[in-house]
């Protein structure tokens, strides 16, 4: 109030210096001195041109309907859906792929190197031009030089090419359909999201056709848990599309489209029917009671039954249980820690296990609390116990960790040895087979060397 009454003050001066009556009415002033106090208190902040170019800036932020509001839910999903659509039909179909490669064929350009054709720049802007206007972001410089490597003749190989179109083709194809199963529109899928996604494309696997439609969700399950656990390692709930078509795991799954795949392809493959199987049925078996979950005592018999019950009383405080019981999915995440101690989510989660007091990092204590109990699986094994001083030393060796005194999650990653390091704590399988490396690397050379004189 004080503020406008100073520059009704000075405007009044300065409008009519001469006379110090007003006989206007009080709706009047007060309307001026509204006026008044916006225009100088616009042009006191300098502001007056600025505020003009706030309507050249176009809206960027548009508000999530709330839950309640349908109408808008339902208008929003329509727009993404007709937005998808269109995304979708400006791809190339079955059809113009067939021509592209016809007239990529037609204008190869000689001499043939080893058995690909080739093609030069001059014919490859051509084959653009003729191609139609689906395949003109595919016609440029900067794709002709990401695909021209050692040819003499500066060309590039057309079935490289071709593929490269298709492999495009295919991503696009991809997002669009994950997009479509993304409910909450923001580039990522939830759980019962992806669940949808892997149910509908079961059909679609030739390879999936044996399973019977009671096994589907437990195969659902066990497909959406490796997404899950290599994709989502804070444990979010949800997992970017983008991480998911930069994986392999979709290649994996759509692998399963093959019908003449080879049984050892299946074999490594987390999604075929024969894997899903093994998995469920080595929880089937450890699950004596048959209640449908495991016990601790009931896990401790997983693998070769040499985990430490130190390390299976962690899993049982850390991991998500039903009155002290593990269930199929907590199972799932257990077991594609075991199976992949190589890679940084499972190093994750076991380091989480061996990180009692959640501090970030693992101390002399720490290793000395998780080679005890392997010390004790030694004695009850009829072995003499090796001496924690040698094993801490040799720990701290193959990590090297910044922290001479302390292991932290980033070390056992950076070591590429997470793996080793972890096994020789939790599992007595893993650190006989650590220190009997020497004669375990010997006996297989010998038996190579036997092979190759039963060859010649």
């Amino acid at each position: 109030k004080l503020w406008k009454r100073m520059l009704l003050a000075e405007s009044t001066l300065t409008l009519c210096p001469c006379s110090w009556t007003d006989e206007r009415s009080d709706e009047e002033m007060k309307a001026e001195e509204t006026e008044l106090f916006t225009k100088y208190y616009t042009e006191w902040k300098g502001g007056g041109d600025r505020d003009k170019s706030y309507k050249n800036i176009p809206r960027f932020y548009y508000r999530l309907p709330a839950e309640d509001e349908v109408l808008l839910q339902k208008l929003r999903e329509e727009s993404r859906a007709v937005f998808l659509q269109r995304k979708s039909r400006e791809l190339l179909d079955n059809e113009e792929l067939q021509n592209l490669w016809f007239l990529l064929d037609k204008h190869q350009v000689p001499p043939v190197s080893g058995e690909e054709a080739m093609i030069s720049y001059e014919a490859y802007l051509q084959v653009g031009e003729k191609a139609g206007p689906k395949c003109k972001k595919f016609f440029t410089a900067r794709v002709y030089a990401k695909l021209l490597h050692s040819d003499p003749y500066g060309r590039i190989s057309i079935m490289q090419f071709f593929n490269y179109v298709m492999r495009k083709v295919w991503l696009h194809q991809t997002r669009i359909g994950l997009s479509l199963y993304d409910v909450a529109g923001q580039g990522h899928l939830r759980e019962s999201d992806l669940e949808n996604y892997i149910l509908e494309l079961i059909p679609t696997l030739p390879q999936l056709d044996g399973l019977e439609k009671s096994f589907y969700s437990f195969y659902v399950c066990t497909a959406v848990r490796k997404f899950f656990f290599f994709l989502d390692p804070l444990r979010t709930g949800k997992i970017k599309i983008q991480d998911i078509l930069a994986c392999s795991f979709l290649d994996d799954l759509l692998e399963l489209r093959d019908e003449e795949l080879s049984k050892e392809s299946q074999e490594s493959n987390w999604f075929s029917a024969p894997s899903a199987l093994r998995v469920y049925g080595q929880y089937l078996n450890l699950d004596k009671d048959h209640n449908g979950m495991l016990s601790k005592e009931e896990l401790s018999r997983y693998g070769t039954a040499t985990l430490t019950s130190v390390f299976l009383d962690r899993v049982f405080q850390e991991c998500l249980t039903y009155d002290g019981e593990m269930d199929y999915k907590t199972y799932l995440d257990f077991v594609l820690a075991l199976e992949n101690r190589k890679e940084p989510a499972a190093i994750q989660y076991i380091f989480k296990l061996l990180d009692m007091e959640n501090r970030g990092y693992l101390n002399v204590f720490s290793l000395n609390y998780f080679f005890r109990a392997i010390q004790e699986q030694m004695k009850l094994h009829g072995q003499e116990p090796v001496s924690f001083q040698d094993v801490k030393d040799e720990i701290f060796d193959m990590v090297k960790p910044k922290d001479p005194f302390r292991i932290t999650l980033q070390d056992l990653v950076n070591s590429c040895q997470g793996d080793t390091v972890t096994s020789i704590l939790i599992d007595l399988n893993g650190f006989w087979t650590y220190e009997n490396r020497e004669v375990l690397v010997a006996n297989d050379n010998d038996s190579s060397n036997t092979a190759d004189l039963d060859d010649t």
